[in-house]
């Protein structure tokens, strides 16, 4: 077995933190798989992080932990200040619907709402008021103000996902977890979804954490953690390295996997 290293955030306070996270699946009769093996990391607020690494890696079984989705075996996650580990699942609801936005590949907006209404859905569940000022920003940044009215159907993949992201980010969560955000788009969307998340790192004080195989999405990031067999295998500040090396060490991986 690899030794663990604790990997904390790179500057700043960690707004959310894996402590020797451990999940295990029973695949078939007796045999389990560790898909996380002992990860301790922290994330830094107003930062963007990509987790990258091969399918079967742990990168998509860590954000679920983290953003409690799922639960770990062992181990602690701790999210802008609330340990999830033993929280009831109502409990972690609420802590979701608080702190958590969530932007997936396949969108998940609901069909049959509007975009103005998939947009306010989660302070809808949540019975908070809707920030009508923030809304209208991300509605003018993201470029979406002709579409409000629209259905999901009468949209592009990339409006949807624009529409998605407004979403997540409505609430100001304390972080946005994006799942592979581009692998339904195409090269110009994905590249234009990129942009709109590393603009809200740095205009609105953002925290993403992105999980992507796709080491051109990665380097939009700040920070790269590359995963394999559930464990950390690289931590890359971007900002010391050149996109080049990042990729070329996704790849790398990649390969090895």
């Amino acid at each position: 077995m690899k030794q663990r290293t604790e990997m904390p955030a790179p500057d700043g306070e960690a707004i959310a933190t894996a402590v020797d996270l451990v999940k295990t699946y029973r695949q078939g009769g007796e045999t389990h798989v560790r898909a996380l093996d002992g990860v301790t990391v922290g994330f830094a607020r107003a930062r963007f992080t990509a987790v990258a690494g091969p399918s079967g890696s742990g990168k998509s079984t860590l954000m679920h932990c983290l953003a409690g989705l799922d639960s770990a075996t062992s181990g602690q996650v701790i999210l802008d200040g609330t340990e999830l580990t033993g929280l009831s699942e109502r409990s972690l609801t609420r802590v979701r619907a608080e702190k958590v936005g969530f932007l997936f590949q396949s969108f998940n907006l609901l069909p049959q709402l509007t975009a103005l209404e998939n947009i306010a859905l989660p302070a809808t569940l949540s019975g908070r008021s809707l920030d009508h000022d923030l809304l209208d920003h991300l509605v003018g940044v993201l470029g979406i103000g002709a579409r409000m009215s629209h259905r999901p159907g009468e949209l592009s993949g990339g409006q949807q996902q624009r529409v998605a992201l407004a979403r997540a980010l409505v609430t100001r969560p304390a972080v946005v977890f994006a799942d592979e955000p581009t692998g339904n788009l195409d090269s110009r969307s994905g590249t234009e979804v990129l942009d709109l998340l590393r603009r809200s790192v740095r205009d609105l004080g953002q925290t993403v954490v992105m999980v992507t195989h796709d080491p051109h999405a990665a380097a939009y990031a700040d920070r790269v953690l590359v995963l394999a067999d559930g464990q950390i295998v690289d931590d890359v500040d971007v900002s010391t390295a050149s996109g080049a090396d990042v990729i070329r060490g996704i790849q790398v991986v990649g390969r090895a996997g």
